[in-house]
């Protein structure tokens, strides 16, 4: 009886592995706004996959819009970021063209934090393998943001990511950390980092971005929620205006 309305629906699209985003989102929302998954199939991690797991989108993101969501959110850093510059723009057009909802993927919110704090200069802590990592920092560095450093624990199987515990998301991030660099950027939608990410925050002093609070952050934005999230690290709790990434629209 005492639920608060909800004013604002969310539709992502998830990797069908992936066991993580769905209660770290429903964590992390607003009361006011609710959470509604479609899958893209994905099992690991590998560059085939990443490519191959959009084929279904246009399918996919018409079944969210039948639930009359808000915005459509591609929640996966990785196929996002596969095929390069402008990759992320071409899949927010095609969901947009399909479904006739605004749209956005991890790799644009992940721009777009960077820019929200001018991000110059960052690290890539990660589950995945190097592979991976190599190109997200490519695809940052192709958007002005230099990667001083990047790690992987070289685990591919989605299933086995979403098994790690919140602490190697801790670890990792505080291992590749260095002291010139503007923020650290945990990058993957099925590990765990919401719990750990002010406590990393705390230890580094500067921002601790993440697939999963880039993606809700700039979610959150677009659908005009303005409502401040405590508790997961700077982003959410500070909620600063959603800009796009100057080289992204070069």
């Amino acid at each position: 009886m005492n639920q608060p309305p909800i004013q604002h629906r969310l539709g992502t699209l998830v990797p069908s592995s992936n066991s993580t985003q769905e209660p770290e989102f429903i964590r992390m929302l607003p009361a006011s706004v609710s959470l509604h998954v479609a899958r893209l199939p994905l099992s690991n991690v590998d560059p085939d996959s990443t490519i191959k797991i959009v084929a279904e989108l246009e399918k996919e993101a018409k079944k969210l819009a039948d639930a009359d969501v808000d915005l459509v959110l591609l929640a996966a850093t990785a196929p996002s970021t596969r095929m390069g510059k402008g990759y992320d723009a071409q899949l927010v057009e095609r969901i947009q063209q399909a479904c006739g909802k605004p749209a956005t993927t991890a790799a644009t919110a992940m721009l777009s934090a960077m820019a929200a704090y001018n991000i110059k200069k960052v690290v890539i802590a990660a589950p995945w393998s190097t592979a991976t990592n190599v190109w997200v920092k490519a695809f940052l560095e192709d958007h002005g943001v230099e990667v001083l450093q990047h790690k992987a624990l070289e685990v591919t199987r989605n299933n086995d990511i979403g098994r790690m515990p919140a602490q190697t998301a801790y670890d990792l991030g505080l291992e590749t950390d260095l002291p010139h660099a503007d923020a650290v950027f945990l990058a993957c939608g099925n590990w765990w980092t919401a719990s750990i990410v002010a406590d990393l925050e705390a230890k580094v002093k500067k921002p601790v971005l993440t697939t999963n609070n880039v993606a809700l952050w700039a979610s959150l934005k677009m659908m005009g929620v303005e409502e401040k999230v405590t508790g997961f690290g700077r982003l959410l709790a500070e909620m600063p205006p959603l800009t796009q990434h100057a080289s992204a629209m070069v």
